[in-house]
């Protein structure tokens, strides 16, 4: 009968110490509960722990980056569009004991987190037009949506990671309006930018049109000077060569009149007078 009574306490009390020992991973949280209520604080350490057994639960929350994929949802523009936006979150827990107490359960956080985010989209999305959130100002309505949701998660003891738009899509019966709008906006500002080139083409045509007109005056101009200078040089050359040699200088001016005359195409015949000065040169022997 000792026996047995022995054998009972020892299994008793191998199942008690079985019972309050837990072991916590590298990727985990645990929270102490007694009769159902926190004890202490979180357990953030990995390794073998120890709670009162029998009476002391243990719950485990990861510790991990989580993500949570949003259903699209429709939100609406600062130039009233409506569109279809599709967003991701990344996540962790950084206060155990908060979030057990806030939010208890991935499901519950998951629902906090979406509530919150799509809020301050709609917020942020609505203060943009629909230009400015698919091409221009991607990056800073992320950031401010993310700084806004942060701090909104951070009573649940939820750290927001990231929240990124994955696409923003048009309602079908939409797309074919807006798109046209769009085109039209494209082909106004096509036209300035031709109208503005035209501009700027005839400003330089004329410009340049001005800027020939004086090089080729100048340069008339300049040729005239010099012309004028060779012809002075020439005719003092010539009255220096005349005073020089009176005869021999009417003896060539006569035989480039005699070139001039007779060298004119069918001109094989020459009348002159016996007084004139060429008839003086050749009748000369």
């Amino acid at each position: 009968m000792k026996t047995k009574i022995f054998s009972f306490i020892s299994i008793f009390v191998l199942i008690g110490i079985f019972n309050g020992m837990y072991q916590v991973s590298e990727i985990e949280y645990a929270i102490l509960l007694r009769f159902g209520k926190p004890v202490g604080d979180s357990v953030r350490s990995a390794g073998l722990k120890f709670k009162t057994p029998f009476i002391d639960d243990v719950i485990k929350f990861d510790k991990r980056i989580l993500e949570f994929d949003s259903e699209p949802k429709e939100l609406i523009t600062k130039d009233k569009k409506t569109i279809i936006v599709d967003n991701y979150s990344k996540w962790r827990i950084s206060d155990p004991l908060l979030y057990l107490q806030s939010v208890r359960t991935e499901g519950e956080a998951q629902k906090r987190l979406d509530d919150i985010v799509y809020s301050e989209l709609r917020q942020v999305l609505g203060q943009h037009d629909l230009i400015e959130i698919i091409a221009y100002k991607r990056e800073e309505i992320m950031e401010l949506t993310n700084n806004n949701s942060r701090e909104k998660l951070q009573e649940f003891g939820i750290e927001l990671v990231d929240v990124r738009i994955k696409r923003v899509e048009l309602p079908k019966e939409n797309e074919a309006n807006i798109y046209r709008r769009m085109e039209t906006q494209r082909q106004e500002e096509a036209k300035r930018y031709r109208a503005e080139g035209q501009e700027e083409a005839l400003e330089i045509v004329s410009k340049a049109d001005k800027e020939k007109s004086i090089l080729l005056s100048q340069a008339y101009r300049e040729s005239q000077v010099i012309k004028g200078e060779a012809e002075k040089e020439a005719a003092k050359i010539y009255a220096e060569a005349y005073n020089k040699n009176i005869d021999f200088y009417k003896f060539i001016r006569t035989l480039e009149s005699y070139e001039k005359i007779l060298g004119e195409k069918g001109n094989d015949k020459l009348i002159i007078g016996t007084d004139s000065e060429l008839w003086q040169y050749i009748n000369k022997k």
